[in-house]
């Protein structure tokens, strides 16, 4: 749905990256001087580095993004491609250079030798990249060993959480290229399309008081996810979704929607990986948070995190959550299309116009919805994230004329949905690899077989809604949910900076995370959840939280201060 990228296995993890991110602790928030060597960067300093925002005008959208609380805005919404796609880049950006790259990618590897798509971007670049995507599911421990024998590719792509395990503070700056001095500040109007990319997303590119990554999938609203419905048969049986407002609420549905013996059951997982989606409902942050008297909290030992455990456990032991979620199966869309689960909790990616092909073959009255922002006291919380979950990397060894020529081509790549370089970059040559349908592009059978997201994983535009193989309704009402949701925005201490836990500290979240699933599928108590927290504080807890107090103290609160 989100048209910076349209494959439904990466709108997924979209949506989960903030969870995925704070919830491992390596992306929080200012921290100590630009030229110490852990990532911090003070406001100060990043107001110099950030680019400026000139946003682009020459494209309309059908449906204007709508600004809510703290800044967060919904993605604005295409319903048809435009007629007259503008151009943005006059000429081909490139030099005749030759790169290479290394992009994750969720589903079949393309042909890499003689793939026309390969080849229609690569002449519209006027560069060669070799493009190398690898397999999504393990990319991140293929890093590691790449950084370790530096053996990295020209350009590469990272998500913040898949730097923790590489002392990434300090080797950003052995590694990769300073793109301070070539877009900080008015620098960035030589390349308008990326000027038209929000500050705030450019931020967690922004190491030691250096502007490093290009950021990839920025939107003006990060979610970490929502609750999704099945509305077709809440309309069978009779249920008003906007009742539902609360863990009660959801509570007396599991009732009135479970029928074990007729093989349904109210909900699939409704807490997600250490919280990410009972957070929103309980108000407990998805990593740290000022507590009422200004002390650093965890979200491990909120009385939000209590009280959702025991709210997740209830629900199992009533027997509402189906059984393959409970014993650890993930195929969670699988159960809600086919109506298996009414309910579940999941990232925002997944309702897209894919989705609603897949649900309504098996079934014409499918029909996805999501709860509007649910909580436990009546005044909902969405935590949101600075715009961009993952950033891609310039390698240090390319010289002055490569890098300039790689900002040309990056300037190419993040042309806005509705121009003739997005079409060329997303979906390669017309009438060959894809064909307009119902006012969209679509790829053709051809096209299926070798059109594969990697380019747009080293630069990318901001997101859009639109919808794809007709289905403009979905497109509508995964928009206004976002024009709902931004209106209950917050943003958590050291909002939208980098920082890098001290390596010691890395594994002492798993005990506790193994501890949560247990405890929400029954199989522990809530006790035990206390005693696994309190083995946390001891095992490192409490110094990660006097090392994070020392980083506010000096640093501020991110974009917050």
């Amino acid at each position: 749905m989100n048209q910076s990228f349209d494959r439904r296995r990466f709108l997924a993890l979209v949506g989960l990256g903030a969870a995925a991110v704070t919830g491992s602790g390596g992306l929080a928030g200012c921290t100590s001087k630009g030229t110490s060597g852990d990532g911090g960067t003070n406001a100060g300093e990043l107001s110099r580095v950030l680019p400026r925002y000139i946003p682009n005008t020459s494209v309309k959208a059908d449906i204007q993004s709508i600004t809510g609380k703290n800044g967060a805005s919904s993605d604005p919404i295409f319903l048809k491609y435009p007629d007259s796609p503008v151009t943005t880049v006059s000429g081909v950006p490139g030099k005749g250079g030759s790169y290479t790259t290394m992009t994750p990618l969720w589903g079949s590897i393309p042909p890499s030798s003689g793939n026309p798509y390969y080849e229609a971007v690569n002449r519209a670049l006027g560069a060669t990249f070799t493009m190398q995507p690898a397999d999504g599911n393990t990319y991140g421990d293929k890093l590691p060993p790449l950084f370790a024998a530096d053996k990295l590719p020209d350009w590469i792509q990272m998500a913040p959480w898949m730097t923790t395990k590489l002392n990434f503070a300090k080797a950003v700056g052995e590694k990769f290229v300073d793109l301070s001095p070539y877009l900080a500040g008015n620098a960035i109007e030589a390349y308008p399309n990326l000027a038209n990319i929000p500050s705030s997303a450019w931020a967690a590119g922004v190491w030691n008081g250096k502007l490093y990554g290009f950021p990839v999938s920025s939107t003006g609203f990060n979610s970490a996810g929502t609750y999704f419905y099945r509305k077709d048969i809440f309309d069978q049986l009779g249920i008003a979704a906007d009742g539902i407002k609360g863990p009660d609420d959801l509570t007396a549905l599991g009732k009135q929607l479970t029928d074990a013996k007729g093989g349904r059951w109210a909900f699939d997982d409704m807490f997600g990986g250490g919280g990410a989606y009972a957070a929103q409902i309980f108000k407990f942050p998805l990593s740290w948070d000022l507590d009422s008297a200004g002390k650093l909290i965890h979200k491990y030992e909120t009385e939000g995190m209590l009280a959702a455990l025991d709210w997740h456990q209830k629900l199992v032991k009533a027997g509402y959550v189906h059984p393959d979620a409970v014993a650890g199966n993930t195929e969670t869309d699988q159960r809600f299309r086919s109506g298996k689960v009414v309910c579940h909790a999941g990232g925002v990616g997944a309702w897209n116009s894919d989705d609603a092909v897949s649900g309504t073959s098996a079934n014409p009255r499918y029909n996805r919805q999501a709860f509007k922002a649910l909580s436990i006291d009546g005044q909902p919380e969405v935590e949101i994230g600075s715009g961009a979950g993952w950033f891609s990397y310039l390698n240090k060894r390319l010289s002055d004329d490569q890098i300039k020529e790689c900002l040309a081509v990056a300037n190419y790549l993040a042309a806005p949905y509705g121009s003739k370089e997005w079409l060329a970059v997303n979906f390669g040559t017309e009438g060959d690899l894809y064909e307009m349908k119902d006012g969209n592009p679509a790829l053709t059978e051809k096209g299926s077989k070798y059109v594969a997201t990697s380019y747009q994983w080293l630069a990318s535009p901001p997101s859009v809604v639109v919808p794809k193989a007709g289905f403009v309704q979905v497109a509508k009402d995964f928009g206004a949910w976002q024009a709902q949701a931004v209106q209950y925005a917050v943003k958590r201490v050291f909002f939208g900076m980098n920082v890098t836990d001290p390596a010691q500290y890395a594994t002492i979240d798993q005990p506790v995370v193994d501890t949560i699933t247990d405890v929400r599928f029954g199989r522990k108590t809530l006790q035990d959840y206390k005693n696994a927290v309190e083995t946390w504080r001891k095992a490192g807890g409490n110094a990660m939280r006097d090392f994070r107090k020392s980083v506010m103290d000096r640093y501020g609160t991110g974009l917050n201060s």
